[in-house]
């Protein structure tokens, strides 16, 4: 494959503002394009917003798969000649109210994952996702996508790489939390680990200011399979990171001569890890 330039789009949003989180959007992805952009990565729940006053209103703001959010992501991707990556707040074919996220190419919707750990009162409001996360192959390599929480969990991250996954794309909207000054962000963390763990490349789109007294990290982030960002981070502000990536290079698990992250996987070891109760492991 050629290297590909990938831009994460880090953005103010608003919730409830759809109108206007769409346009934010749209001009964003087209300044990535004109840059060079191939690959552009979006925040989570990028139509609706995040801090929802209940359920309710959360569902008032969802939207179907065909609807105007991802119609004109479709639209973008096809006059840009541009893959999408994006969260948005679904509302699926049974009427279920879903943080989703889809990949969009200029053939239109390849790929749509419902996140499957849903964060603190995300729990209140959507239904989680039961299916593997989603890893599509593209013209510029075999891309996976899961939503910010699914990133605390090794065995997802795993899931997607043993499944061939180059580079993981991941919309997120990240609270701001406390940490010891001059510490980056544990988030930031557990991605970089992720990808040296996986020998993958992770591609975080995060999101800026704050809502309804909510801060974000802003820690969007790109990372190489051995686990380095490949540009400077951006807390707090709005900005697209981009980065040109050599997908082929997270073919190669290799740490070592000797050593290869999925050859030496001892899975005959492992198969406590699908207990179901955590008190199943309390012997």
């Amino acid at each position: 494959m050629t290297p590909v330039q990938v831009a994460c789009c880090q953005v103010r949003l608003a919730v409830g503002d759809v109108d206007g989180n769409r346009d934010l959007l749209r001009r964003a992805v087209e300044a990535a394009a004109a840059a060079g952009a191939r690959i552009i990565v979006l925040p989570e729940l990028a139509n609706s917003g995040y801090v929802f006053t209940d359920a309710a209103e959360a569902r008032s703001l969802a939207e179907r798969i065909d609807g105007p959010t991802v119609s004109g992501w479709n639209e973008l991707a096809r006059r840009l000649d541009v893959l999408l990556v994006g969260g948005f707040c679904e509302l699926d074919a049974d009427g279920r109210v879903r943080n989703s996220a889809v990949v969009v190419d200029a053939t239109g919707v390849r790929a749509v994952y419902r996140k499957a750990h849903l964060w603190d009162r995300e729990k209140f409001v959507f239904t989680p996702g039961d299916a593997a996360p989603a890893v599509v192959d593209t013209a510029y390599g075999r891309i996976a996508v899961m939503i910010c929480y699914d990133l605390e969990f090794a065995e997802w991250i795993r899931l997607a790489s043993l499944r061939g996954a180059q580079l993981l794309c991941a919309p997120v909207n990240w609270p701001q939390l406390p940490r010891p000054e001059g510490e980056r962000p544990s988030e930031i963390v557990r991605v970089q680990a992720a990808a040296a763990t996986n020998r993958v490349f992770i591609a975080v789109a995060d999101r800026a200011g704050d809502e309804r007294g909510v801060g974000w990290v802003g820690g969007t982030v790109i990372v190489d399979p051995d686990g380095w960002p490949l540009r400077d981070l951006v807390l707090g502000r709005e900005a697209t990171v981009t980065a040109t990536l050599d997908l082929d290079v997270a073919r190669d698990k290799h740490i070592s001569e000797h050593n290869d992250v999925h050859a030496d996987r001892r899975p005959e070891l492992y198969t406590a890890l699908t207990r179901t109760h955590i008190e199943d492991f309390h012997d």
